[in-house]
């Protein structure tokens, strides 16, 4: 890398950003070129519709992001309003929730969705810190099995059952 290109990018990581907005912006155009979806069937807004928007937007935020930062402007410092960055991170809630999410990857399927669903929000709550154990459960539970109402039955997005699909 020439010493130019190095004074140029120095001190403007925000550019890395631009181009990772970029890059994001035109897979998505890309997977919503190639969607393949009848237009008659669905009318003139098909599935494509909200991920060219999206694209689009990603595009034109990362052009006037990448312009502001060649032009000198530069992002504020977090500040970390009520976090204090002099401590070390908490690893072990990290590798809980990512536990947790692992586990639900793996359950959904077996299990379906209201109970890898609870046990998901049950983790969730433990790992953040929650030790209400005999509330946790049953709050867990309605919020699966009305996350998989809303989803599965009124807006007909089919969410696996498992064993409770006779059930629900």
């Amino acid at each position: 890398m020439t010493t130019t290109l190095k004074s140029l990018l120095r001190g403007r990581s925000e550019l890395g950003v631009g181009a990772l907005l970029l890059l994001l912006g035109v897979l998505v155009l890309t997977d919503a070129l190639t969607l393949d979806a009848d237009v008659t069937g669905r009318g003139p807004v098909g599935p494509a519709t909200v991920p060219l928007v999206v694209g689009c937007g990603l595009l034109i935020v990362a052009v006037l992001l990448t312009v502001d930062v060649l032009r000198g402007g530069r992002g504020e410092a977090e500040s970390g309003e009520d976090v204090d960055l002099t401590e070390p991170a908490d690893w072990r809630t990290v590798l809980l929730l990512a536990g947790v999410f692992l586990a639900f990857a793996v359950l959904i399927g077996p299990l379906g969705f209201p109970v890898a669903g609870a046990l998901l929000f049950w983790g969730a709550a433990y790992a953040l810190g929650s030790r209400h154990l005999h509330r946790d459960p049953l709050i867990a539970a309605g919020l699966s099995l009305l996350t998989y109402a809303v989803f599965d039955k009124l807006l007909g997005v089919p969410l696996p059952g498992g064993p409770l699909m006779g059930v629900i």
